[in-house]
């Protein structure tokens, strides 16, 4: 993508502790800045960042606040991402994450029952079937890029399955997905309008599923759930793109970013790997564990509704603040001095902040625990070891937390 090979140009005194810079991401060494953050300020205001001024939440604790008091931290008000919304040059695309409630309780409610537990045990098999015949099609030492052969093609196949979605297109959804999700776009006019046109494309094409599902009986798919309920069947084209574009990129890039950091990080932290290996009951808890270390989305925006006080910083209303879950995971009050390392039995992995917290906690959670531990169980079977080559590349980007390409080699143990 066209941010990949950018050097960024700062305009004004860079604060080492403005945690938005997005070669922080791309050079893999956000881990410093949010230690002192979290050490010294867990709640910081930067003055001049590419995205305004703006408060950072760096520590588990007032991010659990912030999330657990959505009238006084709003969604809807300025977003989800610390990028701003430009009337002059954006769409607005109202999506569900990006609501309050009422709102939001209606059309989280629509597509809830998709992601039930016993819609994840229906489709546990074809998940399984579906890993299998990825990782069957592997070659054994030799090298590829596990982010495309693995990564991207298992949760382009779900989405496709999710949505119904003609499948020799599927990798469209990730396109989509990589254009949506790069906060980087909104830094250039031309970029911005790339965008828009990608996600009227995106709208236009969901637009034809959506209508020849209508008048039609429900299937389980999340077209055809939007259509029969009251809270979505009447969104305007808008809101339709704004919630597919957010079930697009959380259903992608939670679970393709966590399965490359599952090869990744237990590439880079052999006792672990070991550890699993020899005993596969461990997989629930390592995939939890791996989703904390990844934290596929590193923040979460919200604004103050009324002026209020945060670990004794004065809020004013209208300031914005990102909730850094991405440090609230490495937080070492809570997941203790070893919490930038893989621990696959880490005795509280589950209590990670990956998937938010409060009333706007990921709605696919389950279906990502599902798949990145399917991946795990199935690698188990086959005793295949992911050894990488080298370095992944990293989205330079400090909203989605994930790889563009990453070289392995698989071999037995």
């Amino acid at each position: 993508m066209a941010t990949l090979a950018q050097e960024p140009v700062h305009t004004y005194p860079v604060d080492p502790l403005d945690v938005s810079r997005a070669e922080l991401y791309r050079d893999d060494k956000w881990q410093e800045p949010f230690a002192k953050l979290r050490a010294e300020a867990p709640v910081y205001r930067t003055e001049h960042s590419d995205y305004g001024a703006f408060w950072s939440v760096s520590s588990y604790k007032p991010i659990v606040e912030v999330e657990s008091l959505p009238e006084l931290y709003s969604s809807e008000v300025g977003g989800i991402t610390i990028a701003d919304f430009l009337p002059e040059s954006d769409v607005r695309m109202p999506m569900f994450i990006a609501r309050d409630r009422p709102v939001h309780t209606g059309q989280r409610r629509t597509v809830a029952p998709a992601f039930t537990p016993s819609e994840m045990q229906r489709m546990s098999s074809d998940i399984r079937q579906r890993t299998a015949e990825v990782l069957d099609s592997l070659e054994w030492n030799t090298p590829f890029d596990w982010v495309d052969k693995v990564s991207i093609e298992l949760t382009t196949q779900m989405l496709a399955i999710l949505f119904d979605f003609p499948w020799e297109d599927r990798r469209k959804l990730t396109f989509w997905s990589d254009w949506a999700g790069d906060i980087e776009l909104v830094k250039t006019e031309e970029l911005r309008k790339q965008r828009l046109e990608y996600m009227y494309e995106c709208g236009a094409y969901f637009q034809n599923l959506w209508n020849a599902k209508v008048g039609k009986p429900q299937t389980p798919d999340l077209i055809s759930m939007m259509i029969h309920s009251d809270a979505m069947a009447h969104m305007d084209h808008f809101e339709f793109i704004g919630n597919l574009i957010l079930l697009i990129v959380g259903g992608n890039d939670t679970t393709r970013n966590s399965m490359t950091a599952a090869a990744y990080g237990l590439d880079r932290f052999p006792d672990s790997r070991a550890k699993l290996e020899a005993d596969p009951s461990l997989i629930a808890n390592a995939t939890q564990e791996i989703i904390r270390w990844q934290t596929p989305l590193a923040h979460m925006r919200r604004t103050a509704t009324q002026d209020t006080e945060l670990m004794g910083q004065q809020i004013k209303v209208g300031d914005k603040l990102a909730l850094w879950y991405i440090s609230a995971n490495r937080d070492e009050s809570v997941f203790g001095a070893d919490a930038d390392r893989i621990v696959v039995d880490r005795p509280n992995a589950r209590r990670h902040l990956a998937f938010g917290h409060g009333i706007h906690r990921c709605v696919g959670a389950r279906l990502a625990e599902l798949q990145i531990g399917i991946l795990l169980e199935e690698m188990a079977k086959r005793r295949m070891r992911v050894n990488v080559l080298g370095e992944p590349t990293r989205v330079a980007a400090c909203f989605v937390h994930g790889y563009r390409s990453m070289q392995v080699e698989i071999g037995k143990y």
